[in-house]
């Protein structure tokens, strides 16, 4: 099938030509002070390695300056932002000709899950569909993977109970694979081919995903609205936490990813992502084209949403991103550890890709989405290399004649670039007062964004060094998996985080103690220059156990610090100073102790 035609106004072409005139204009001036910063005195093979090492990450700077700058000029300049790139979804409501309403099937995929965390975000889905008229139109289907007999007939017990007490409204439906082939992707497909044959659309959640009821009938109006339309893929904010790991973690995320998926949708357009949920797709395509076969050494393909988009376009469906996270969310990881051990899962996903991204069929542009999804993880051990190239440098004496000033020019534009997404959503909040005041106004937008920078520039290296260690494993034959993940909100023991992070202590120490010898008796200048990239590793286990600390929480908590909407408008229903989700939490006491 040929792809259908741009909607009116959009010209693909154009778009990203200037996305990649975008692109190229941020690389080049600091291509140009790299080469002032390395050349000055003549070249090191240390100083070769850096430059090549640097030119490697820039393309990933640059499409993090060109997706912010665009999407934050369409934030400010667009009344419906949102709308303007996913057009279907504000128009009018309207059934295929001559056919019947479409019928959404509310797909969750569960492996050894505690029930009662995943069923009342559920319920509220639901009670919400129901109230307003719409609740014949949807089917809830629970797919289980879960193996382990305890946990099956806990989770039985708990879905035939939640069934029902919902009977007589949307219908509750629960089935168990027989053997768990293909992990996630294979169970979907599984109940595609075998329970989904009187649905028209899947709405794909997770165990930790929450949509309201006004969001997932605007993802079905632009299903209703675009026959060519297989998939949207709704924008995704964290769910109100209390520990500070994630309260802190989703704050800057939810800033940066709406400037970075609104200027990704800009240039994009009809080739949008897929993340797996929070996501509504149409089945009959789905079904024919997005089946994933085995890698050629037999494994499942792990990281398989991508791979599922790439596959849906380059049969001629259109896919989109809605760049709105209202009404959508999910948890993220409750302490560091569950944190690094996801980014190591997806690293291995993703770098299955390298397999896939020649193969025949696909367009140019999903070839450059795995290529893009791949690049997110290989920048890891390059600025790894970059780190160990400037230390070595400094050590055997090569940096004496750089130019100090230019170099912390460098530094601090490449790291300005590489948070320009973050930095510009905290900028857009600010500038709208009516969207600040939904984070408690601008001065509060000003305190979280403090308190996450901070957090961000400690962690951010470390996670850089645990995603080099895995690519390193993964090279050296390593293969870890896809576990279930621990969603529960947990403190972390001094001696679990040291044999976590012993490592990256000992490399940031080390680097330290170099750079700090490089200038005896004076000051110790590439020492201060290397601070922003060292002092996280170094302190890497003090902050994973403090980051996870009900102490430390609490105090955030109380003070509303890094709160989002979500937890500001639970407000009036709990305790004034906690969020009514944590009112009865060990966290939200603590907030109120003398």
């Amino acid at each position: 099938m040929n792809p259908p035609p741009p909607l009116p106004g959009e010209r693909p072409a154009a778009r990203r030509a200037a996305f990649l005139l975008l692109c190229l204009l941020v690389a080049a001036p600091l291509l140009a002070l790299l080469w002032r910063v390395l050349a000055s005195g003549g070249w090191t093979g240390w100083e070769v390695a850096i430059a090549v090492l640097y030119i490697g990450t820039l393309p990933w700077t640059a499409i993090c300056v060109a997706n912010a700058a665009i999407g934050f000029a369409l934030l400010l300049a667009k009344r419906d932002a949102p709308a303007f790139l996913v057009p279907q979804v504000a128009a009018p409501p309207q059934e295929p000709t001559g056919g019947p309403p479409l019928r959404t099937a509310i797909a969750v995929p569960i492996r050894n899950e505690p029930m009662e965390d995943v069923l009342p975000s559920l319920a509220r889905l639901l009670d919400g569909l129901e109230a307003v008229g719409e609740g014949e139109r949807f089917t809830l289907w629970l797919l289980s993977d879960t193996r382990d007999p305890v946990l099956a007939a806990a989770e039985d017990a708990a879905v035939a109970g939640f069934a029902a007490a919902r009977a007589g409204g949307i219908p509750v439906r629960h089935r168990r694979r027989a053997e768990g082939t293909g992990f996630k992707a294979g169970n979907v497909m599984e109940f595609l081919d075998h329970h989904a044959g009187d649905h028209d659309l899947a709405l794909m959640l997770d165990a930790d995903s929450e949509m309201s009821a006004p969001a997932v009938l605007r993802l079905v109006r632009a299903m209703r609205a675009d026959p060519r339309l297989a998939l949207v893929q709704q924008l995704i904010a964290g769910r109100p936490a209390a520990r500070a790991f994630p309260r802190l973690f989703q704050f800057g995320m939810r800033a940066g990813m709406r400037a970075w998926a609104m200027g990704q949708g800009w240039w994009q357009l009809d080739d949008g992502p897929y993340w797996g949920h929070n996501a509504i797709l149409r089945i009959a395509p789905f079904r024919e084209h997005a089946r994933l076969a085995p890698l050629p050494d037999g494994s499942a393909i792990l990281s398989h949403d991508q791979v599922e988009a790439v596959r849906l376009r380059a049969a001629g469906w259109r896919l989109r991103c809605l760049p709105d996270d209202t009404g959508s969310l999910e948890g993220n990881p409750p302490a560091l550890p569950e944190f690094l051990a996801r980014d190591v899962r997806w690293g291995a996903g993703n770098m299955q890709y390298r397999h896939l991204i020649l193969r025949p069929g696909l367009r140019a542009m999903g070839r450059w989405q795995l290529a893009q999804a791949m690049l997110l993880f290989l920048c890891a051990p390059l600025w790894l290399g970059i780190l160990l190239a400037a230390v070595g440098n400094a050590a055997l004496g090569g940096g004496a004649g750089t130019p100090m000033g230019a170099l912390a020019a460098l530094v601090g534009l490449t790291w300005l670039a590489n948070a320009a997404p973050k930095l510009l959503g905290y900028l857009e909040l600010l500038l709208r007062p009516e969207r600040a005041a939904a984070y408690g106004g601008r001065a509060a937008v000003l305190r979280g964004m403090g308190a996450e920078i901070v957090f961000s520039l400690l962690i951010e290296p470390v996670s850089l060094m645990n995603k080099a260690f895995a690519l390193l494993r993964l090279a050296l034959g390593a293969r870890d998996g896809w576990a279930p993940q621990n969603r529960a909100e947990r403190g972390v023991a001094w001696a679990d985080a040291a044999r976590l992070l012993l490592p990256h202590t000992l490399l940031g120490l080390g680097c330290a103690a170099v750079l700090a010898g490089v200038s005896p008796g004076g000051l110790p200048v590439a020492l201060l220059l290397a601070l922003p990239f060292l002092a996280g590793p170094v302190l890497a286990i003090p902050l994973c156990v403090w980051t996870a600390s009900p102490g430390l929480s609490a105090w955030l908590v109380r003070h509303r610090v890094a709160a989002t909407p979500e937890e500001l408008a639970a407000l009036p229903a709990a305790r004034p100073e906690a969020p009514a989700h944590l009112a009865e939490t060990p966290v939200a006491e603590a907030a109120h102790a003398p």
